[in-house]
């Protein structure tokens, strides 16, 4: 499975902006900026895109799990907050922080922190920044 996203930006890093498109369409040409990334102005950025993902894949990850075990959710809310900090000359991903509000039936507590824990190390996109980058960079006039 391939998903596929596209980025364009025009002008400098500070003062110029950019769109990102999915080819799902979920995004289709949705502005992002140092604005957006390190102000408030609207549109988006790719750590509240990393965020999204990440509260995504491990609340979906758990589902699985906990109808693995027998024991549906009846609803699981999850937030990722993910924090960015200075780095030398640059910024680094330090942290995403998963916060989870689970109804979950006929389960007791220490098999839900079990299923979670699995969860939060077995979704794909927690093990992302442990995976092989590839790079195909061209010069195109």
């Amino acid at each position: 499975m391939i998903r596929k996203a596209n980025a364009v930006w025009r002008g400098t890093g500070r003062d110029g902006a950019g769109d990102l498109t999915t080819a799902s369409g979920v995004l289709a040409s949705t502005p992002y900026s140092y604005k957006t990334r390190f102000e408030s102005a609207p549109g988006t950025n790719p750590e509240e895109l990393l965020a999204a993902a990440h509260a995504g894949c491990f609340t979906m990850a758990l589902a699985f799990a906990l109808q693995q075990a027998g024991t549906p959710a009846e609803e699981l809310h999850t937030e990722s907050a993910v924090s960015l900090e200075p780095d030398g000359a640059g910024f680094k991903i330090s942290r995403s922080a998963l916060t989870l509000r689970a109804k979950v039936p006929r389960l007791d507590a220490a098999k839900f922190q079990e299923l979670a824990r699995g969860a939060e190390l077995n979704c794909p996109v927690s093990k992302v920044l442990n995976a092989e980058i590839t790079l195909d960079a061209q010069l195109v006039s």
